[in-house]
Formats: structure tokens, C-alpha cells, sequence
């Protein structure tokens, strides 16, 4: 198990937030934070920085803990773009191929959403692609190559009452496959917990 992917069972209870809304978060048991000393150690008031800085690292883990320099380089395609930062940041974070598949229920975690897609079992309009974060454009076709789909790991989610797929995609159960039809407003995104881009905007125009 590398650190990252055993370090995602920390994040809930570091952010102090249940940040993907899962029942066996590790934060609905222990809601303080990790570490010998996480207990006594109640989150202060922040600062403008720290509300800032905050902000970003929630919606930075929440897509699958983005390292700092992929972080920045949607910021700043968003920033480049003519019309509301904030939008346009989540926008591209929500075409991102690995936020789809799990957005579709394809899978249970971003995490997994991720796996299959380097492990090549995912398809974009009938042809394999296996990067996280290929851009998905307007119309596109999600699938799964025809073994993929009887995999446990999708078939359990697929049919999990855990989460509701949101409306700016269509999704075909049975045939495990899917579309892209718009991007998202910033309301449309089904966030467990509060998002503000705009204070993410903020930090990064410091």
C-alpha cells in the first residue's frame, strides 16, 4: 500500500470533515484530529490565509488528493479562461475522467475511480483511455470494456444506494455505461461537505 493511498484514511479526520460522505469514514468514529496529541488539539480560529489554505487542501484531497503542482496547473488553465474562476475551476475538475467514473457510480471511491483507469478497463467513445485526467468534452461516452463489468468492485457500486448520480450525466445501470451531457454549475456538484472556490481563487491570487 503506498503512503498516499494509506494516508486517504487520515484525511477526514485531518480536515475534520467526513470529505466523501461515506458511512465508514474514519471521521464518524474519531472526529479529532490524527496524531498522538489529536485530541487536544481543537481547530483554532484561522486566519484569512488559513480559511484560504484550508479551502484549497478540502477541494484539492476531495478529487483524490491532486499533488500541489496538478493542483496549480488547474487553477491556472481556469484563470486563463474568460468568465468566473470559480466555475471554471470546478468545471475542470469535473471533467476529469476519473471524477466521472466515479461520479457514475462505477466505482465506490475516487480513489478506485483512478486504479481502474491506469489499469485500462475504462473507455471514452468506444476507445481505451487510461489517464485520470483526461478531459472529458461535452457528449462524451463513459464505458467499461465487456470483462470490466463483472468485476465485484462495480457491480457492488453500481447498485449502492450510497450516492445519487447528478443530472448533468446519464447513466445506463445495466449496461454499466454513461454520458457526459454538460458542465456542472458549482450547485449542481453533489459536495458532502461545503466547497468554496472561490477562497481556493483567493490563495492562489495572494
Amino acid at each position: 500500500m503506498t503512503k498516499r493511498i494509506s494516508a486517504k484514511y487520515k484525511i477526514d479526520r485531518r480536515l475534520g470533515c467526513n470529505l466523501w460522505g461515506r458511512p465508514k469514514s474514519p471521521y464518524n468514529k474519531r472526529n479529532s484530529r490524527p496524531g498522538q496529541h489529536g485530541a487536544d488539539n481543537q481547530r483554532r480560529k484561522l486566519s484569512d490565509y488559513g480559511n484560504q489554505l484550508f479551502a484549497k487542501q478540502k477541494l484539492k484531497f476531495y478529487y483524490g488528493d491532486l499533488t500541489e503542482k496538478q493542483f496549480r496547473k488547474i487553477y491556472q488553465k481556469a484563470s486563463n479562461i474568460k468568465g468566473d474562476t470559480s466555475q471554471i475551476l470546478i468545471e475542470l475538475l469535473e471533467r476529469r475522467l476519473d471524477a466521472i467514473v466515479y461520479r457514475m457510480k462505477f466505482v465506490p471511491t475516487i480513489f478506485s475511480a483512478r486504479q481502474i483507469i491506469n489499469h485500462g478497463h475504462i473507455k471514452v467513445n468506444g476507445k481505451k483511455v487510461n489517464i485520470p485526467s483526461y478531459s472529458v468534452k461535452d457528449g462524451d461516452e463513459i464505458s467499461l470494456k465487456n470483462e470490466s463489468k463483472e468485476m465485484n468492485l462495480i457491480i457492488e457500486s453500481i447498485v449502492s444506494q450510497e450516492r445519487e448520480i447528478p443530472e448533468y450525466l446519464e447513466v445506463d445501470t445495466k449496461e454499466i455505461k454513461g454520458r457526459f451531457l454538460r458542465a456542472p454549475l458549482i450547485h449542481d456538484v453533489p459536495y458532502p461537505v461545503t466547497m468554496e472556490p472561490n477562497l481556493v481563487i483567493e490563495f492562489y491570487s495572494r
